[in-house]
C-alpha cells in the first residue's frame, strides 16, 4: 500500500509540469502517461485491507463483477467475505461492459465514448438480487463512466422487477448497492455515482496507465517491470 501512496504523491508532482484542461490531468496521448505494473501480490493485499474496511459499514451478500477487470478482484474479495462460522461463500454475478476494448462490430468512434454490453444478467439473475446488499466490483475507476452505467442500469432492472411485487413488499426487497474498485484515479470524473451509494477504493493513484498482471502475456517480464517501478518510486523527486 505504501508504494501506491508514494506513486500517487509523485504523480501529483509530475502533474504540475503539464498544462491541465477540464478533464485530463496528463497529456491526451496514452503513451505519454507513466506506466505502472501492479502485481498479483499487491492487488491481493489491497483487496484484503479493503475487505476489512468494507465489512465495517457494508456487508455484501452478493458480488457483481464487471468483466473482465473485476473478475479477479471479486474472486479475492469473496475469500475475505466468507462466513467464518458456516464457511459459506457469497455468490458472484458477472456482467460484461466494454468502453476501451476493440470488439467485433465496434467502430473506432465508439471506443472510449460508448459503453458496449457484452454480458448482462437475465430476469432470474436480477430477481436473485432483490432484497440483497450487492457490491459492484471493478479493477479501476478511471472516468467513472462504466461504474455509473453499471449501477444505473442494474437499478433500473431492479425497479422493473419490484413492480411485479405487491406495493407493500417493494421497499423491503429493494437492492442496496455499493461500489468497490482496486484503484481510483485521482482525476475529474465524467460519470457520477449517487451520494447514497457507498464507494470504496483500495488505493488512490494519479492519471497513470496501470498494467494489471491478468493482462500480461509474460508474467515474469511483467513482474520484472513491476520491480523496476518500485525502484523508481524510491528515487528522490526533483525539487
Amino acid at each position: 500500500m505504501e508504494f501506491w501512496q508514494e506513486a500517487n504523491r509523485k504523480n501529483q508532482c509530475l502533474r504540475s509540469e503539464y498544462s491541465v484542461n477540464s478533464l485530463l490531468l496528463f497529456p491526451t496521448t496514452m503513451d505519454e502517461r507513466p506506466h505502472i505494473h501492479a502485481t498479483y501480490n499487491e492487488v491481493h493485499t489491497i483487496i484484503k485491507e479493503s475487505a476489512a474496511k468494507i465489512s465495517q459499514s457494508f456487508k455484501p451478500d452478493v458480488l457483481i463483477a464487471i468483466g473482465g477487470g473485476g473478475f479477479f478482484p471479486a474472486r479475492v474479495l469473496r475469500t475475505f467475505f466468507k462466513d467464518p462460522l458456516t464457511k459459506k461463500n457469497i455468490p458472484i454475478r458477472a456482467i460484461g461492459l466494454s468502453l476501451y476494448e476493440p470488439l467485433v462490430d465496434t467502430s473506432a468512434e465508439k471506443i472510449g465514448t460508448e459503453i458496449i454490453r457484452t454480458q448482462w444478467l437475465g430476469a432470474d439473475g436480477i430477481k436473485s438480487l432483490l432484497g440483497r446488499k450487492a457490491l459492484i466490483v471493478d479493477e479501476i475507476d478511471d472516468s467513472r463512466t462504466t461504474l455509473q452505467y453499471a449501477l444505473s442500469e442494474l437499478q433500473k432492472d431492479i425497479e422493473l422487477q419490484l413492480l411485479d411485487l405487491p406495493e407493500s413488499e417493494r421497499e423491503a426487497n429493494r437492492t442496496e448497492f455499493a461500489v468497490f474498485v482496486v484503484h481510483n484515479k485521482s482525476k475529474p470524473k465524467v460519470g457520477i455515482l449517487p451520494p447514497n451509494v457507498p464507494y470504496f477504493a483500495g488505493a488512490e493513484v494519479g492519471n497513470v496507465w496501470l498494467e494489471y498482471p491478468w493482462e500480461a502475456l509474460d508474467i515474469e517480464e511483467h513482474d520484472r517491470l513491476a520491480a523496476q517501478d518500485r525502484l523508481k518510486s524510491q528515487e528522490p523527486s526533483n525539487p
